[in-house]
């Protein structure tokens, strides 16, 4: 009985231990020489990449196409096409692209020329068109969240690395970062009366790998009106 007692106890620890560890943040920072993050990483050869079909923001003048990947395998191309939605890597409303994307690319209206709007590896999971703003001030702009440096170190960049925040202008035009590397973005707003964009982020300053309650908040704005988007930092508490 004894003995008995002995095993299930020891299959408890051991399911409660494996639990703990699954439960474990997978660090989004490895530090070691944090002073130059990867910005190249592999190309996925298991992955092909495609474009969804163009999507156009009203009032505006530009195509946008997004970039994706599916997976190369051909069981599962077969598969996606047979369910007409495996091809699909964005979703848009409420003048907002969603996805994984691997990068944009805008067409002018009228035009041929399709360019990307960038050449660095990138992974862009938000692009929003600002159209309240761009309306009252007939300047239009849109703004990502994205990762642009392989944080973790694996050789890839996917939602597991640090998400920034960038500004561009519709035509894809004048990428700009807002954000610190390095500094996990949480959220961003726009006061359209401001004519601003106001952003937080969050520091690791304990240098563990992950972000939590023991790390520091940072809180910025951007005055849309300037056309440098000098970001500023300011301390509400």
């Amino acid at each position: 009985m004894k003995n008995y007692f002995l095993y299930i106890s020891l299959a408890f620890l051991f399911v409660f231990s494996s639990c703990k560890k699954e439960e474990t943040p997978k660090p989004k920072v490895i530090y070691e020489d944090t002073s130059k993050a990867k910005r190249d990483v592999t190309v996925d050869a298991t992955q092909l990449e495609i474009a969804d079909l163009p999507i156009h923001m009203e009032g505006t003048n530009y195509l946008i196409h997004p970039i994706g990947e599916v997976s190369n395998n051909k069981k599962s191309i077969k598969y996606s096409y047979d369910s007409e939605a495996g091809f699909t890597i964005s979703n848009y409303g409420e003048f907002q692209i969603t996805g994984n994307l691997r990068n944009l690319k805008f067409q002018e209206l009228g035009k041929d020329t399709i360019y990307a709007l960038t050449e660095k590896p990138i992974f862009i999971e938000t692009a929003t068109y600002l159209k309240a703003f761009s309306e009252k001030s007939k300047q239009q702009l849109l703004v990502y969240t994205l990762s642009d440096l392989d944080t973790n170190k694996d050789n890839k960049l996917d939602s597991d690395d640090i998400k920034s925040i960038c500004i561009s202008e519709i035509s894809g035009k004048k990428l700009t970062k807002l954000s610190t590397d390095f500094q996990e973005l949480i959220d961003w707003k726009i006061i359209e009366e401001k004519n601003k964009l106001f952003f937080r982020t969050i520091e690791d300053t304990n240098k563990n790998g992950v972000f939590d309650k023991e790390d520091g908040l940072h809180y910025y704005f951007v005055n849309l009106l300037d056309k440098d988007w000098k970001v500023q930092e300011y301390k509400p508490i």
